[in-house]
């Protein structure tokens, strides 16, 4: 094997490249190795391909051996479906890397990156440096190198923490940068309601990691990388530059700058502009022409925004859309819902509480506890006004539902303090425009009017930008824009979405169509998004102030005790025999049971208490001086047996029964009495004895009693 090895110390680890001919087919491919943690990313151009967008794939592949254990079902002992981390992981290279791509390019371009370790780091920032090194040294076109970094903080900062750190310290902030050359294209951010300095700093401190790998990335590609190829780009039919310039472009301003949200008058003129191509050159590159009116368009909102502070809706740079909120009223059925709207984007998110023992089992490379707060998304095709496939999930919906789940996850109660598990979905009804972030929005009306008692309300809300940049892509003029409706997402150059509380940030994302933003544009674009997200939040209190103080009466009631670890078996049983005659007894939803004693009950209509009842008696502990009703279950010569819960009896002595002298017992109580007993001792094996006449002194009076016969004399053998 020929293989050349490259390594740069980031975070007080070694950071390696190998370049080997492992997969020596791909146009670039490297194994990027931190820590005990190594991926494989390779690189392939394809053919010129028809259309009118570049093709790039990104694939991100899990390996179950790269942990080292055979995992999978029982019946499937291989890999499956990519995960949500994988998917999530993938997203996160391909919005690295795409926007240093020539959109105009038509080759197609994928991107593999398989998992061939995992220990105690993420493989996601590895993943985007080993992309960017596999595309840096292949023949491919690109504007690289991209690299990434890891930031984390509680009372100090750390730069790539393993998960041992991130689960021992307290992290207030963990954020994922990426980025080249002083500037960041990618950012994503959770955090513990944190102030836009700490995630200013923590971007600063992230972008000088940063510039360290891009320099290390530099001197490999200068030394090993391969000459680029020479693509072809798609060129305009001659003549259509010239036919939208003269019938075009003196009505696109008209059309555009309409005051009219969406892309209605956009699509308008667009389709004159097709019905004009069509008639003129029926021959013509489709694709091309419209990539000329894409391009004018972009220039025109770019123009009119930098220059003249307008936007297409007629908006000020910093005014958001007509906001509407709504906390329950859909169905009595639904634990809880709200209905959200900005502008042209309106949201429905609905809220379900179950048990514990519906908490989602992870099945992911890595052990992780079981989820009991998910946030799920739909975007279905009528929220665009356009027909598609419905079912299923993909990439985009997995990725909002997760950016949505992360602005909530800080304000979720602890399980001790609310035990439900909790699932919201939010439904994409209309759309125009930050979708997530109106998910975020909903769902916190959602959680509220279910009685869940968050610790503060979340809102989120998406900036933009135009921005003009010289040949070197630096910055010239800009505008931040805040709350971006369609036309401004799709044309305009980042994508920066805000989440957070009164108190401060919980989750962050940004993606750029342009090669990266200074920090100076972002910490100006965080303080725009705190004042809107203030906005917002004024709408959301209005509608509900609190969380409602009890939950839906059509929601389960759990019902929370605790046992001693060694008594578990005792109420599972055998082959679970005692815990599913406790359910189909009483009629409960769910009994979990977890490790440490702690048993959550889940039903309705007092089943949950009827079988924390059971449980009780079986499991407590009985004290002196505990005065119960019992029932008389046994006559012996020395007393009687009463039972005083589900599996506890204890013995009344003959001498207890009564303040006087009892001979014979069945004079007294008979099976099936009902008697009230007092716990006189509990004895080193755990037998109750258990007194009548201390309970009720008064309870018996003196009978005359025939005289036990004595006991048969035994005669002594000599």
């Amino acid at each position: 094997m020929n293989k050349k090895e490259y390594s740069i110390e980031i975070g007080g680890k070694i950071l390696s490249a190998e370049f080997n001919d492992l997969a020596e087919n791909a146009d670039g491919s490297v194994i990027v190795r931190y820590g005990n943690t190594a991926v494989l990313a390779t690189a392939v151009m394809g053919d010129l391909k028809d259309g009118d967008f570049f093709p790039l794939t990104v694939d991100f592949e899990e390996r179950f051996y790269a942990t080292g254990r055979i995992l999978g079902s029982r019946f499937v002992r291989r890999e499956g479906k990519p995960s949500t981390e994988a998917i999530l992981s993938g997203r996160i290279v391909d919005r690295t890397i795409r926007p240093l791509f020539n959109q105009k390019m038509r080759n197609e371009v994928q991107v593999i990156v398989t998992t061939l370790a995992i220990d105690e780091h993420d493989p996601d920032v590895i993943s985007v440096i080993a992309a960017s090194l596999a595309l840096g040294v292949s023949r491919i076109p690109w504007n690289g190198p991209a690299s990434a970094i890891r930031i984390a903080k509680d009372h100090n900062w750390f730069i790539n923490p393993d998960y041992a750190t991130r689960d021992e310290a307290k992290i207030d902030l963990e954020l994922v940068a990426c980025g080249k050359d002083g500037m960041i294209n990618m950012i994503e951010v959770a955090s513990h309601e944190v102030g836009e300095d700490l995630v200013n700093e923590g971007l600063t401190r992230a972008s000088a990691e940063i510039e360290k790998i891009q320099a290390w990335q530099k001197k490999i590609i200068a030394e090993i990388g391969k000459p680029k190829a020479s693509v072809v780009l798609p060129e305009p039919t001659p003549g259509t530059a010239e036919l939208f310039k003269s019938e075009i472009s003196p009505k696109l301003a008209k059309f555009i700058m309409s005051g009219t949200p969406g892309h209605n008058h956009i699509n308008e003129i667009n389709g004159i502009w097709s019905a004009l191509f069509e008639e003129k050159m029926p021959e013509g590159n489709k694709a091309m022409a419209q990539e000329v009116f894409e391009e004018a368009v972009n220039e025109l909102l770019h123009e009119e925004a930098i220059k003249n502070g307008k936007r297409a809706d007629g908006r000020t740079m910093d005014q958001i859309r007509p906001l509407f909120a709504q906390a329950g009223g859909l169905s009595t059925m639904l634990h809880g819902s709200g209905i959200f709207y900005r502008g042209g984007t309106h949201i429905l998110s609905a809220l379900t509480l179950g048990s514990p023992g519906d908490a989602q089992v992870l099945d992911g490379l890595m052990e992780q506890p079981n989820k009991r707060f998910m946030h799920h998304y739909n975007f279905p095709p009528f929220s665009t006004g356009e027909t598609g496939r419905v079912g299923g999930t993909n990439r985009r919906m997995i990725g909002h539902g997760a950016l949505a789940e992360k602005a909530l996850v800080p304000v979720i109660p602890a399980k001790d303090l609310f035990p439900y598990t909790i699932r919201i979905v939010s439904e994409a009804m209309s759309s125009n425009g930050s979708t997530s972030m109106g998910s975020v929005c909903g769902s916190t009306l959602a959680l509220m009017d279910a009685g869940v008692p968050i610790k503060a309300p979340v809102a989120g809300i998406a900036s933009g930008l135009m921005m003009k940049t010289d040949a070197q892509g630096k910055p010239i003029a800009y505008k931040v824009l805040t709350d971006i409706q369609g036309p401004e997402d799709h044309h305009g150059d980042m994508d920066f979405k805000v989440a957070g509380t009164r108190t401060g940030i919980t989750a962050v994302q940004m993606d750029v169509k342009v090669g990266g933003i200074p920090l100076q544009i972002l910490a100006e674009a965080f303080e725009k998004a705190k004042a809107a997200r203030f906005t917002i939040l004024d709408v959301i209190e209005k509608a509900i102030s609190a969380p409602r103080a009890k939950i839906n009466p059509n929601a389960p009631e759990i019902i929370v005790m605790k046992i001693k670890p060694d008594q578990i078996g005792l109420v599972i049983g055998s082959g679970g025999k005692t815990i599913n005659e406790i359910r189909d007894n009483t009629g409960v939803e769910d009994i979990t049971i977890e490790d440490d004693g702690n048993i959550f009950i889940t039903g309705k209509n007092e089943t949950a208490q009827k079988a924390k009842d059971i449980i009780y008696g079986m499991t407590r502990e009985y004290k002196p001086g505990e005065r119960f009703d019992g029932e008389v279950t046994r006559l012996m010569d020395f007393g009687a047996f009463v039972k005083i819960g589900p599996n506890s009896e204890g013995l009344v002595h003959v001498s207890e029964i009564a303040p006087f002298r009892v001979e014979r017992v069945e004079t007294y109580v008979k099976e099936g009495d009902k008697v009230p007993v007092v716990v006189k001792e509990v004895d080193e094996k755990g037998r109750i004895n258990l007194s009548i006449k201390q309970a009720d002194p008064n309870r018996f009076t003196k009978k005359e009693e025939t005289p036990r016969p004595p006991r048969p004399e035994f005669k002594k053998r000599y």
